[in-house]
């Protein structure tokens, strides 16, 4: 069984779309998305008298026809941005932290509404099966959306049959200085794994996909953080933020495969005993879709691997 893993893309529409296309280009049985589906910037775009407004990455645009406007609303979603098309009276309304939250998660909901009918289309109806999961910076109104669609899988606090292997899955972290979505102190983070890890009919066919990498493994390395959240250095003073939850459970466990992500720049593997253990890393702002395309083989329930991008 050969499966194609990608994680945090950030809202970014071109890597959406070439984690759908790969399915088809690596042959791959299955397409799994790790967590960090949804973006975090939302733009407004401006309606004028016969124009638009729009600032993308510092520069002031005027855009004079329909054909501009799509063009800088494709690179805006590209990057992982939420174009919002609004009038003046429509951003001047835009003026609290509850009017800007409501907004964004109205474009962002639209946008997961699309891309799953994208996939719908690319994934051949769910002939292809396709696993999503939510992570960190994902809001939970997500869930539901991604639980009824026909064409994915939503993944959390599951026990998935993935042809003779078990996946199980888990979007929350350990606390980050950000405090998003879902996160939980370490002694939760253990009680969730142990509650699903107990569901699980054989350890030695199991795949964990744990958004938060193991502790001091290399797969979570992130830049070191000043008292203003700044990286220190430039950023080229590195340290481990990953779960000691998760590093504690692939001792414990010892499945074959875990995966993960959260931590963009550690992009790797790492063995913790006998479990293979992998990050693809994230490049989503550039566009790049990073990923591991995995091989499993179901009678020795070996592991082989090899890092991706594009």
């Amino acid at each position: 069984m050969k499966i194609f893993f990608a994680t945090d893309i950030h809202g970014s529409e071109i890597c959406w779309r070439k984690f759908l296309n790969a399915a088809a280009f690596y042959k791959a049985d299955l397409v799994v998305l790790g967590g960090d589906v949804t973006g975090k910037i939302m733009v407004p775009i401006v309606a004028r008298n016969g124009y638009w407004e729009v600032t993308i990455r510092g520069e002031k645009r005027r855009l004079e026809n329909r054909e501009a406007l799509e063009a800088a609303a494709k690179q805006l979603r590209d990057r992982g941005s939420y174009p919002a098309i609004v009038t003046p009276d429509e951003l001047d309304a835009l003026d609290t932290e509850q009017a800007i939250d409501e907004r964004f998660n109205t474009e962002m909901t639209q946008s997961l509404d699309r891309w799953l009918d994208m996939a719908d289309g690319k994934l051949r109806g769910g002939n292809v099966p396709c696993i999503l999961n939510g992570g960190n910076d994902d809001i939970f109104e997500i869930d539901p959306i991604l639980e009824a669609s026909p064409c994915v899988t939503f993944a959390e606090g599951k026990v998935l049959d993935l042809d003779g292997w078990s996946m199980v899955s888990m979007g929350w972290t350990n606390p980050t200085p950000w405090n998003t979505h879902r996160e939980a102190p370490e002694d939760e983070l253990a009680a969730k794994i142990d509650a699903v890890a107990g569901q699980i009919p054989d350890l030695s066919r199991t795949i964990f996909n744990f958004h938060a990498p193991p502790f001091g493994t290399g797969l979570d390395e992130a830049p070191a953080l000043d008292a203003n959240m700044r990286p220190t250095h430039g950023g080229a003073v590195m340290k481990p933020v990953g779960s000691t939850a998760v590093r504690q459970a692939l001792q414990r466990y010892q499945p074959p495969l875990s995966v993960h992500g959260h931590i963009h720049e550690s992009r790797g593997v790492a063995r913790v005993g006998r479990t293979l253990a992998i990050n693809p890393g994230s490049s989503y702002s550039d566009g790049v879709l990073q990923a591991a395309i995995i091989d499993l083989n179901q009678k020795k329930g070996k592991v082989k691997y090899v890092l991706v991008n594009g």
